[in-house]
């Protein structure tokens, strides 16, 4: 073989190869970023292409800056974690108001977030209470790129349905106005 056949290069541009990072999606800032905790242990993967997309709210305080919401999702994986004893973040994804997105247990895990649907949908939970408030346009925005990428990339089905937590669950989640919002968006 010749010694000039080969090309061994470094590998550039690290979001394209990564497994959360998908063509079309908004930035996702990836668990090693965030610094999430280990998941005390591996729920697995989902046994087939989700068919709903959820959305909650965290029903606490609001973030705008990747600081501030660094160390909310840190909150809600502590939550999680030390208080209702799961073995990690319950959510597929968390949105903040700095406009990131945030991995929690990604596309591919069964998560904790929606009673008797953890294992055929997704969820992203917008960081803050949107009982008397809509999300900002940078939340929202990721948020409808998040699914438009989620639906794109097939990791949702082509007809998903999407709702709010409190679709399935007797719970105020994702907040009135938020909930009253999403209403309105395509797939509800």
């Amino acid at each position: 073989m010749h010694e000039g056949y080969v090309h061994i290069r470094p590998c550039t541009g690290s979001s394209a190869s990564s497994a959360v990072q998908l063509p079309g999606c908004p930035h996702i800032v990836t668990r090693q970023e965030w610094g999430a905790r280990a998941a005390k242990f591996w729920s697995g993967n989902l046994p087939s292409t989700p068919t709903y997309m959820f959305i909650h709210h965290g029903a606490s305080g609001f973030c705008h800056t990747k600081a501030e919401c660094t160390h909310m999702v840190k909150s809600y994986q502590d939550h999680h974690m030390d208080a209702n004893g799961w073995p990690d973040i319950g959510y597929s994804f968390v949105v903040g108001e700095d406009g990131n997105v945030y991995e929690a247990r990604g596309w591919d895990e069964i998560g904790a977030h929606t009673l008797n649907y953890n294992s055929v949908g997704l969820a992203i939970c917008v960081i803050g209470d949107f009982t008397n408030r809509v999300p900002n346009d940078a939340a929202l925005n990721a948020v409808k790129q998040l699914i438009r990428c989620a639906h794109d990339n097939h990791k949702i089905t082509n007809g998903y349905t999407l709702r709010g937590h409190r679709d399935v669950f007797n719970t105020a989640c994702p907040g009135d106005k938020l909930y009253e919002l999403i209403r309105t968006w395509p797939h509800y």
